[in-house]
């Protein structure tokens, strides 16, 4: 299927017009990850991003991109409040696994049945067993597990998800009524009914925070209008063009996933400029 294309911003346009994009993210050690999350979203044409990230870390990661603003939680109550100011949440990267996390996932997901949601790492992991409330929501939720969370959340092995990818993320995605991007060696993205196998990529993006620009990415698409299939389809394929471009200039050896924010404005321009 075709790679959706990105229209030419209005002259009239501001900041409000593409999206409030909140990022929930980060975690002692894993400060890093919302930093690229927020960042990427900046990148791919968020007006607005908001990082909210545990308290303590929230210095480090307003260091890291100035032009987001963060939010520091410490209960639930604040961040639902945020939440709801909000065009499109994106929940997980580098969050940690731990029961009050579990328990802030699951309540921001059940509040907003009919916001987007990118679900990522952490947050897929703390959302097991998967609710039956996922199923019932007004617009699906974007998952981007990588094979082995696929694995854990499907029940199988890596193995077999390797052997069986496409089949599998089908019928996930028609059970449980998300969009699934399963990341990998052409990723693929799958509502239920329809599929798009990802031809951008390559080896040098197998590197920590990869995955967290992807989500980034993602979001701010979903927060310009796109839908949550179309966005996804269109966020690997710029996410992918960005490595290939970055591989092309530093190599895959040498690639790191804060390259690939670098190279991000190169290729959603190649996506603005192509009809094809």
């Amino acid at each position: 299927m075709r790679v959706p294309t990105i229209s030419v911003r209005a002259v009239d346009s501001h900041k409000g017009t593409y999206g409030r994009v909140l990022v929930i993210a980060g975690s002692r050690g894993m400060s890093g990850a919302a930093i690229l999350t927020g960042s990427a979203a900046l990148r791919s044409g968020a007006g607005l991003v908001t990082v909210a990230c545990p308290e303590a870390v929230q210095d480090i990661v307003a260091i890291g991109n100035a032009c987001y603003t963060t939010f520091g939680f410490t209960g639930l109550t604040s961040l639902v409040e945020l939440a709801a100011k909000c065009d499109v949440i994106a929940i997980g990267p580098g969050l940690g696994i731990a029961p009050e996390t579990a328990t802030m996932v699951r309540t921001i997901i059940e509040a907003f049945p009919e916001k987007p949601i990118v679900l990522d790492a952490d947050g897929l992991m703390n959302l097991l067993p998967l609710p039956e409330s996922i199923r019932m929501r007004a617009t699906p939720i974007v998952m981007t597990p990588h094979p082995g969370e696929f694995a854990r959340l499907t029940g199988r092995t890596a193995s077999e998800v390797s052997a069986n990818r496409e089949a599998l993320a089908v019928g996930f995605a028609k059970q449980h009524r998300v969009v699934l991007l399963l990341k990998g060696h052409r990723t693929i993205v799958a509502d239920g009914t329809q599929i798009y196998t990802n031809e951008t990529g390559n080896p040098g993006m197998a590197t920590g925070g990869t995955g967290d620009v992807l989500t980034g990415v993602i979001a701010a698409f979903i927060g310009q209008g796109f839908s949550p299939f179309d966005a996804a389809v269109l966020g690997a394929h710029v996410h992918g063009r960005a490595g290939d471009l970055a591989a092309e200039a530093l190599g895959t050896i040498s690639l790191i996933a804060s390259d690939l924010l670098n190279y991000l404005p190169k290729a959603i321009r190649e996506r603005q400029n192509t009809l094809s």
